[in-house]
């Protein structure tokens, strides 16, 4: 263990060890991060969701203003519930070259480094501001990080570029899919399994929604839009979910299904989900309500982000190539924040510490010398905060 109690790794350590699997609240995190940098000196914004159980976090290092760069992060983790850790998820393990625990890569490692780096950008006296972003409800579907653009949009600085810290490897990413999640919950009408001219099955007619949407997969698969640097190359789609029924021999009143679609860039979110609106309300639920007038076929969306879109010109693409010397930028096929960034005129681009590989897996690790590497990274944002003054 480092005896800098300021250091990436003993920060990451304290940082993992509170628990912001996204079930619960994450105000911990954000008063302890909060408290850190008050020490410091640094103004500290927290912005609560509408029940003030959970809050994102937004601080500057330099001078007021709209511009500058925004170091961004979530701050909460996926559960750990079922799976197999060889230690105590929530208390940092450091052996091998890499430190264990959950959120170590995804992304507590980035928000960490950015954390052991304030004392520096206050040092540098940057002339463009840095802008240190922590968001809540990432993984439940980039939820905090739509308040927080909100209330940019109201009253705090809008950064000019920002740089998205997920597991990258540190390397330049400026495109990834998005995603957009729903639940449809059917409801049918219950009667004796003999008598299904008398019943209407939740469960047979969501099968026909699961059904349709492994057509419009095939259809996104073989005629595109198409994206030649993901893996797959194409809109993809899942069916993560279905809850139904109460017996064998009970026709089911209710069918509940979750699943998903993940965008390419070039692909129309809305046009696939009015595609499967039309199915749902045009064809599905009147066939439905031929025998039950009552039937019922409702959905709700969950999970909303926009792909990241390559742009040209690129601000934050041209200063990360810059600062590493990457002479090219990579796809990731997660979904991440930089695309709701994007959509408000934000330039984002993602690098960070880490390897997706890693990440929702038990046993989460980061390896040190990927920390080192995101240290230094930092420290060459930091220099040309410093020497750069923000533009208009």
């Amino acid at each position: 263990m480092t005896a800098d109690p300021t250091s990436t790794a003993a920060l990451l350590r304290e940082l993992i060890a509170i628990d912001t699997t996204s079930v619960n609240s994450n105000l911990p995190f954000v008063e302890r991060v909060g408290d850190y940098l008050r020490d410091h000196g640094v103004e500290v914004t927290l912005v609560h969701n509408a029940e003030r159980t959970k809050a994102n976090l937004f601080a500057t290092i330099g001078p007021p203003g709209d511009g500058g760069i925004a170091l961004s992060g979530h701050s909460d983790v996926v559960p750990v519930a079922g799976q197999d850790w060889s230690t105590d998820p929530f208390e940092a393990v450091e052996k091998g070259g890499r430190l264990y625990g959950r959120g170590a890569c995804d992304m507590k490692g980035f928000i960490a480094a950015t954390l052991a780096l304030v004392p520096e950008m206050l040092e540098a006296e940057p002339r463009t501001p840095l802008h240190l972003v922590y968001s809540y409800d990432e993984e439940l579907g980039c939820i905090g990080v739509g308040t927080l653009i909100a209330e940019i949009a109201r009253s705090l600085p809008k950064p000019a570029m920002a740089i998205i810290g997920e597991p990258t490897g540190m390397q330049l990413v400026n495109s990834n899919k998005g995603i957009f999640a729903f639940e449809t919950e059917l409801t049918g009408l219950e009667a004796h399994s003999s008598a299904t001219h008398i019943g209407v099955s939740a469960i047979f007619h969501g099968a026909e929604l699961i059904a349709f949407l492994g057509a419009l997969a095939d259809e996104m698969a073989a005629r595109g839009p198409f994206a030649r640097d993901f893996d797959p190359p194409y809109t993809s789609f899942n069916v993560g979910l279905i809850e139904g029924g109460t017996a064998i021999n009970i026709i089911p009143k209710s069918c509940r299904i979750g699943y998903e679609f993940r965008p390419v860039p070039g692909a129309d979110p809305e046009a696939i989900k009015a595609r499967i609106a039309e199915f749902t309300e045009n064809d599905l639920l009147p066939r439905m309500r031929k025998r039950f007038p009552d039937a019922a076929v409702v959905t709700t969306e969950g999970a909303a982000a926009p792909p990241l879109v390559p742009t040209d010109p690129s601000p934050a693409e041209a200063l990360v190539r810059e600062l590493t010397g990457a002479n090219r930028a990579g796809t990731v096929a997660f979904a991440t924040e930089a695309g709701h960034f994007q959509s408000t005129g934000v330039s984002a681009v993602i690098i960070g510490p880490g390897s997706i590989d890693q990440a929702h897996k038990p046993d989460e690790y980061v390896e040190l010398d990927q920390l080192a590497q995101c240290e230094d990274f930092l420290r060459k944002v930091i220099a040309h905060a410093a020497s750069t003054a923000p533009k208009g």
